[in-house]
Formats: structure tokens, sequence, C-alpha cells
């Protein structure tokens, strides 16, 4: 009896080891991949405030770099496969929760289901780029115009792209907010890293997560100028929203410094996959 006892004991024990370590290794590669995605589209929104204009700076344009480095295919479907671990680690949160004291919480559990389908949802747009080589739905602002407009067309539509803009809004709030008082120390191994590392890490936690959120908030301003205008072209998507930075009184040094930002942002999330507790 107690020999069957033990017997399941460990192999409960040696099955909850063996998802830990995959969910690990899913949440890592997934901040990894969503690290080459933001330093690819900060250095094409660089290139754009030089006045190097033949790309989009946004998550179709980092996909045509990457593709036309060599091994570029190869290159595609391994950043698809890491966002599929994002997504999986975001799912394992939603159903068992995240660490934390209040990981187990339905606040904490409803943000992982969203963070879920977002990365879904992304990492479906780069595997099926990966397999085409080919945007297939058009920029970002075309995309972004297209939902815009179908959603106006709905009744109700103007409230609902409406209160879409306001959460887009409230959202990169939300991010630049946590980036500025350091809440991301809650989910780092701090003991880890020497002084200088943890330095390191904040300057590209704080910086980057402002220029994330001031990235979406701006976007969301736009969507909420659509839906009051009633005029889908009012709204951006990623590539435009950042070349109208280039369209401030600050010219294209204020963009410049919002793609700095948004590198800053990809390497905060390499130090995330290094040293994130998960």
């Amino acid at each position: 009896m107690d020999t069957g006892v033990s017997a399941r004991t460990g192999r409960l024990r040696a099955r909850r080891v063996a998802r830990g370590s995959v969910v690990e290794g899913a949440a890592r590669a997934g901040l990894s991949a969503r690290g080459v995605i933001y330093l690819l589209v900060g250095a094409l929104a660089l290139q754009v405030a030089f006045g190097d204009t033949g790309e989009q700076a946004d998550r179709d344009g980092a996909l045509a770099e990457l593709a036309r480095q060599p091994f570029g295919a190869v290159l595609l479907w391994a950043l698809g496969v890491g966002l599929v671990g994002m997504a999986l680690w975001r799912l394992s949160e939603a159903v068992f929760g995240s660490v934390g004291q209040d990981g187990r919480s339905a606040r904490k559990r409803l943000g992982a289901a969203v963070r879920f389908v977002f990365y879904v949802v992304v990492a479906f747009s780069v595997l099926s780029f990966a397999a085409s080589q080919d945007g297939g739905g058009g920029s970002s602002d075309q995309r972004s115009r297209d939902a815009t407009a179908g959603a106006l067309e709905v009744p109700a539509g103007q409230w609902l792209v409406g209160a879409a803009g306001i959460a887009v809004i409230v959202t990169g709030g939300w991010i630049a907010v946590r980036a500025v008082l350091r809440k991301y120390h809650d989910e780092l191994r701090l003991g880890r890293m020497s002084r200088r590392t943890r330095r390191l890490v904040d300057v590209t936690g704080v910086v980057g997560g402002a220029a994330r959120g001031l990235v979406f908030a701006v976007a969301g301003v736009f969507a909420v100028r659509a839906a009051v205008d009633y005029e889908p072209e009012r709204a951006k998507g990623l590539d435009d929203t950042l070349r109208t930075f280039a369209d401030t009184p600050l010219g294209p040094w204020l963009l410049a410094c919002v793609a700095a930002g948004l590198v800053l942002f990809g390497v905060f999330s390499f130090a995330m996959a290094r040293w994130r507790r998960v």
C-alpha cells in the first residue's frame, strides 16, 4: 500500500516538474521572440526617423526584414514557434495561475487569458507569413482602417470603436505607469543579478516600457477620433502611429526617441527571458 502511494506521488511530482519545465521553456522562448520583434520594429522606426521610408515600421515590416536575412525562413518559423510558446505560457497562467501572492486571483487569470488570445493572433500571423512569405492582409495601417470601417457599420459601431480606443489608451497608460514604477521587479529574480545588471535592466524596462505604453496610447487616441468623426481613415496601425511622432513640432527626433525606446524594450524582453520568474 505504502509502496503504491509512494509510486503515485513520485509520478505526480515528476509530471509537475516536467510541466513546469515545458511551461518555463515556452515562456522564455516567447519572451525572446517578443524581443526580436520589438528590436526590428524599433530599428525600422529609426530608419524612418532618419529619412529611410522604404519599409513599414510594424510587425510585417519586421518580418519582411527578418526574411531577407541568411536562413530567414528558418528564423521566421523559429519566431512563430516562440510566440506559440508565449501563448501556451499565458494559457497555463489562465488555467493554473501565475507566480506571486495573487497569481491565482481572478484578475490575474483574466489578464492571462486576454494575453493568450492576443499572442494566438500574433503567432498565427507570424506563422502565416513564414508559410507564404507574404503579408497577405496588407499593412497594419490598412488592417486597422478595414477593421474600424467594419466595426463602424454594425449597430452602435461608433460606441464600440470608441470604447475599444479608450481601452487601448488605458492599456497604454497602464503599461507606461507600471514601467516607470518598476512593477516588473515583482516578476524578476533580482537576487541573481549583479548591481550593474540590475541598473541596466531598469534602464531598458523603464524607458522601453514607457515608449511602448506611449505608442499604445497614441494608437488608441486615433481610434477614438475615428469613432467620433465616423471616419475609418483616422484609425492608424503601428506604422502610421509611429510616423505621426515625426509630424510633431519636435520632428523626427521625437520619433527617434520613441524608436530607441522600442529597441530598449526589445532588450528588456531578452532580460525578462533570462531572469523572469515563471
